[in-house]
């Protein structure tokens, strides 16, 4: 018989805190899940003490909960908070209602970057036009809302927690001219996210809402980096926040364009306008005898763009600098050579159109 939530919560009652208590009593438990033989859960801690003391009656959780009748396997996980001031505000909370969109303070054009599927480059694409847009004069911003798998520390060279003044604010980190900020950052680099929906939704809701994005003056623009797919924190977006515009990222060949044409869709049923198409990972040259490749197929996405009626962006080369680049930290965008001048030029084109 599959192990239920009562079940589990009845059995880490019995686990005395060392100030006394229990992590359900004093409501430490966040996003407890009990599917077939597997359990997991969060002990979400109120500051860096409590979630010491969390994290040393773990193992007595764990084997309370692996004791019960048809469990295979547990994970519990323990988060913190920044260190420094009042300590940054808890993430992840249920979502507040609001009447609708509502614009985020400090900043004057907010565009998502969305695909329809992971591997096609989004969060590459994200963050050397973030920095693309700040070498071309923008002040711009970048919120990383891959919530699941948060990549723009390591793309952008930061691994310092933000902090806040008052434990409600959160002030965001500034790399390569661009304010920034994710929910990698309140986390350890290899500690997973196990939410549910409302959970990803509060999360995005806070980092729009008490990011004080406008810390170091107002921004141009905030460049959005989605997760993949057409799900909660897409729909989050959309619904409660004013968005300008989406640019979507597909590579050329066909079972990515299905997806993608899902992306637009979505946008489009959303009401959220579409600013462009990207056709990354578009074109390959040999380093060595200076051959071109099409590894994925080539054109794709710039006839999809041409059958819709939207904008064609251009497409960006498959270049082993940009990978080296993004896991050093410093995005190929901030340097020189032809990859960087891909993004200057996408850059621009978006400059040129008044979408930024």
């Amino acid at each position: 018989m599959p192990v239920t939530k009562d079940a589990v919560l009845a059995a880490i009652r019995g686990i005395t805190l060392p100030d006394g208590g229990d992590v359900v009593s004093r409501d430490f438990v966040r996003a407890l899940a009990a599917e077939g033989g597997t359990v997991r859960f969060v002990l979400e801690g109120g500051s860096a003490e409590v979630a010491k003391m969390l994290e040393s009656v773990r193992p007595a959780l764990e084997s309370a909960v692996r004791g019960l009748p048809g469990v295979e396997q547990v994970s519990i996980l323990t988060t913190t908070h920044a260190p420094g001031g009042m300590g940054a505000p808890k993430i992840g909370g249920h979502p507040k209602p609001q009447a609708g969109p509502e614009p985020v303070a400090g900043v004057h054009r907010i565009i998502a970057v969305g695909s329809g599927k992971g591997g096609v480059g989004k969060s590459t694409v994200a963050s050397n036009l973030a920095v693309a847009l700040a070498r071309a004069g923008k002040k711009v911003g970048l919120l990383d809302a891959d919530i699941y798998g948060p990549s723009q520390p390591r793309m952008m060279g930061v691994n310092r927690r933000p902090s806040s003044p008052d434990g409600k604010t959160i002030l965001p980190l500034r790399a390569h001219g661009v304010t920034m900020m994710s929910i990698g950052l309140m986390l350890k680099e290899d500690e997973a996210v196990i939410w549910r929906g409302p959970m990803l939704m509060g999360a995005l809701q806070q980092m729009l809402g008490q990011v004080a994005w406008a810390h170091d003056g107002p921004l141009d623009v905030l460049i959005v980096d989605l997760p993949p797919g057409t799900g909660d924190v897409q729909l989050t977006l959309c619904q409660k926040t004013r968005l300008d515009g989406a640019i979507v990222v597909s590579t050329p060949q066909d079972v990515a364009l299905l997806d993608a044409r899902k992306a637009l869709n979505m946008f489009d049923r959303l009401g959220t306008p579409v600013l462009g198409l990207i056709e990354n990972m578009s074109t390959y040259i040999c380093p060595n005898c200076g051959h071109e490749a099409h590894l994925f197929g080539h054109g794709g996405v710039g006839a999809e763009a041409e059958k819709l009626g939207l904008p064609y962006l251009g497409e960006l080369p498959l270049d082993l600098s940009v990978r080296l680049a993004g896991d050093a930290g410093t995005p190929v965008a901030a340097g020189e050579g032809a990859a960087a001048a891909a993004y200057a030029a996408l850059a621009r084109k978006l400059i040129g159109q008044g979408a930024i």
